[in-house]
C-alpha cells in the first residue's frame, strides 16, 4: 500500500510569488491533476507557452489574473475557477450558449399558481389529482430525510411523480444519496469515481463504484412502482447531472427535456504563491456503464424537448407540458 501511494508522489518545485512563478505554479498544478485533458483532446503544454508568452515581470495583478483566467478558460469546465482578492473566474459558455428551456415565473404563476408547500428547498403539490410534482433548484439545499418523508407522503397517491431539476447548478452529493433512495428497492451501483495517481495525463487509478443505498421502508416513506419523470436542461450540472445519471438507470424513470450541462468531475483546489485558490476538476465520475458524465447527460429516448421562449412568457412551459401529458396517457 505505501509503494502505490508513494509512486502517485513526487517533489514539488518552489516557485517565486511573481507573474512567472505564479503562472509556472497555476500551470503546473492544474497539467498534473486536472482529469480531463484526453477526454477533451487539450493540449495543455502547448497553451501553456502560448499563455506564458504575454507574462511581463512588471505586469500587475489585474493583468496577470485576466491571463491566468483565459488559460483555465481553454477547459471549458464550470468547475473551474481562480479566486482572489478582487475576482473569481468562473467558464459561463457550457450553459450560456444553450436555450434556457426554463422560466421560474411560469412555472410558478401559471402551473403552481403561487400555491404550493415548500421545504428543504423543494416546492411541491399535487398538479392535479394523479400528478405529483416536485421542484428542486439546488443540491446546495440540504434535503431533511423528515421532510422528505413529508414530501412523499402527500405525492405517495398520484398516478406518476414529476422530479423538476432545472436551474440546478449542483451542490452537495449527500443530496443524491437521500433522494435516490427513496426511489429503489435495493442499494444500487450508479456509477464510478476515478483519482490521479500520478502527473501523467493519464494517471488514474481503478474505478471505484459509488453505490447508493436504500432507504428503509419500514421507517422511511418510498415512491416505488410508478413512473417517475426527471426534468432537465442545459443548467443541470455537477451534482444534478449525477443525479440524473443515476436515475436514468432506473426502470421507471425517464429523463424529459435537454441535455444536462455535464460537471462530471469532482473538484480540487490549490493555491498559488500569491494567494489565489485554484478549483478544477480532479477526480472524473462516470456512469453505470462507465462512460464519462462530463459532457451531459442525454434525454430518454423520445423525450428531448425545448421551450421557445415566447411560449414560456405567455405562460406555456413545454417540457413540463409534455411531462404531464406523458403520465397522463401512461398505462
Amino acid at each position: 500500500m505505501l509503494a502505490a501511494v508513494m509512486a502517485g508522489c513526487h517533489e514539488a518545485p518552489e516557485y517565486k510569488d511573481d507573474p512567472y512563478g505564479n503562472f509556472d505554479a497555476l500551470a503546473a498544478i492544474v497539467g498534473e491533476r486536472y482529469c480531463f485533458f484526453e477526454e477533451k483532446g487539450i493540449d495543455w503544454e502547448k497553451l501553456c507557452r502560448q499563455y506564458r508568452a504575454e507574462i511581463k515581470p512588471d505586469m500587475n495583478q489585474l493583468e496577470l489574473f485576466d491571463i491566468c483566467s483565459r488559460l483555465l478558460d481553454e477547459l471549458q469546465d464550470g468547475h473551474v475557477n481562480l479566486s482572489s482578492r478582487f475576482n473569481t473566474s468562473y467558464y459561463r459558455k457550457w450553459w450560456s450558449d444553450y436555450p434556457q428551456d426554463f422560466n421560474l415565473r411560469t412555472l410558478q404563476q401559471y402551473y403552481l399558481d403561487f400555491d404550493y408547500m415548500q421545504t428543504s428547498g423543494i416546492s411541491y403539490k399535487m398538479l392535479t389529482d394523479e400528478i405529483g410534482y416536485m421542484y428542486y433548484p439546488s443540491f446546495s439545499s440540504g434535503i431533511s430525510s423528515t421532510s422528505l418523508d413529508y414530501i412523499l407522503a402527500i405525492l405517495h397517491e398520484s398516478k406518476g411523480l414529476i422530479i423538476d431539476i432545472r436551474n440546478n447548478g449542483g451542490g452537495l452529493l449527500t443530496n443524491i444519496d437521500t433522494l435516490v433512495g427513496r426511489f429503489i428497492e435495493e442499494n444500487t451501483a450508479g456509477g464510478y469515481i476515478r483519482h490521479k495517481t500520478g502527473p501523467a495525463h493519464n494517471a488514474f487509478s481503478d474505478p471505484y463504484p459509488i453505490e447508493y443505498e436504500a432507504a428503509d421502508p419500514v421507517k422511511r416513506v418510498k415512491y416505488l412502482g410508478k413512473p417517475i419523470l426527471v426534468l432537465t436542461n442545459r443548467s443541470c450540472y455537477s451534482a444534478a447531472n449525477n443525479f440524473v445519471a443515476v436515475m436514468k438507470t432506473l426502470p421507471n424513470v425517464r429523463i424529459v427535456g435537454a441535455r444536462t450541462g455535464g460537471g462530471g468531475g469532482l473538484p480540487f483546489s490549490s493555491e498559488l504563491p500569491n494567494g489565489w485558490s485554484v478549483r478544477f476538476s480532479s477526480c472524473p465520475i462516470s456512469d453505470r456503464d462507465d462512460r464519462s458524465t462530463e459532457a451531459g447527460i442525454n434525454p430518454s429516448p423520445g423525450c428531448e424537448v425545448h421551450c421557445k421562449d415566447a411560449d414560456l412568457a405567455a405562460g406555456h412551459d413545454a417540457i413540463l407540458d409534455f411531462a404531464i401529458t406523458l403520465l397522463q396517457t401512461a398505462e
